[in-house]
């Protein structure tokens, strides 16, 4: 990987999270290799591998497999870096592997652009590719957020030609990501033609674009709204929005209600 290699004379730093493949397993603990530094070696000490007593070390490190390991110390001079298996949880180790996947599949991307743009790959790491990583912190990161807004990479100064291509080949390749999240309203309307009212309410509510708000019925009174949005803040939003909206033209038809944010 170019991001890896670009990595090569550089270190992890203490605490941080990496990805590693077992390379040597011996009974006083396990070599590694870290995937995102080419060419660099740790040492997982089997007291570092669990917190319980460990009977066979292979029960838990075998050759080939992939961990997610903390950094605990980096001497760079004697060319050693120690980590710790049992200092990461499963939250950690699922995001890092994420993290790890998601740079894997942008350096490919950037390979399509590459090709599209008829240069190198070398040439496409030395025109934009470094500067991206270095204005956003990943290379996926430019991708995704292209998807989500074409013109995040000329807000943040990229203008030359290639930007096109670039968020083209992003809107083909990544599906911009999302979160969920719901509530309950509770309305009533005491009119002879209410049902038509709480209706045309609900309908108020509903929305199909970038965010996303769908009503389902759970039984009178009570109706689930279901929001979709590319990040949590926009959600909370749309969904207070969204209810508002029913209880206003509920309210203006003789109705009324109330919302339960579901956390």
């Amino acid at each position: 990987m170019r991001a890896a290699k670009r990595a090569e004379f550089d270190w992890p730093e203490e605490a941080e999270l990496v990805v590693c493949t077992v390379k040597e397993v011996k009974n006083f603990g396990g070599f590694v290799t870290l995937d995102e530094y080419e060419s660099k070696e740790g040492f997982i000490h089997i007291a570092e591998v669990s917190s319980g007593w460990i009977k066979y070390i292979r029960d838990y490190v075998r050759e080939g497999q992939k961990l997610v390991c903390k950094v605990l110390r980096v001497d760079r001079d004697k060319g050693h870096i120690d980590l710790s298996l049992k200092a990461v949880n499963e939250h950690q180790k699922r995001e890092k592997i994420q993290e790890w996947k998601n740079e894997q599949k942008a350096e490919k991307l950037l390979a399509i652009s590459a090709e599209r743009l008829g240069i190198t790959i070398d040439e496409v790491w030395d025109r934009f590719g470094y500067d991206l990583l270095d204005k956003f912190g990943s290379l996926y990161r430019p991708f995704e957020e292209s998807v989500m807004d074409e013109n995040t990479l000329a807000s943040e100064g990229f203008t030359d030609p290639w930007v096109q291509t670039f968020v083209q080949v992003a809107k083909e390749n990544i599906v911009p990501p999302a979160v969920s999240i719901d509530g309950y309203l509770e309305i009533t309307n005491p009119r002879p033609d209410g049902a038509v009212h709480i209706k045309e309410a609900l309908l108020k509510a509903v929305k199909e674009d970038g965010v996303t708000v769908k009503v389902q019925y759970i039984g009178a009174p009570r109706y689930r709204l279901v929001v979709r949005a590319p990040d949590y803040k926009t959600a909370e939003e749309e969904i207070q929005k969204a209810a508002a909206k029913v209880l206003k033209h509920l309210e203006s038809k003789g109705g009324g209600g109330k919302f339960i944010r579901q956390e």
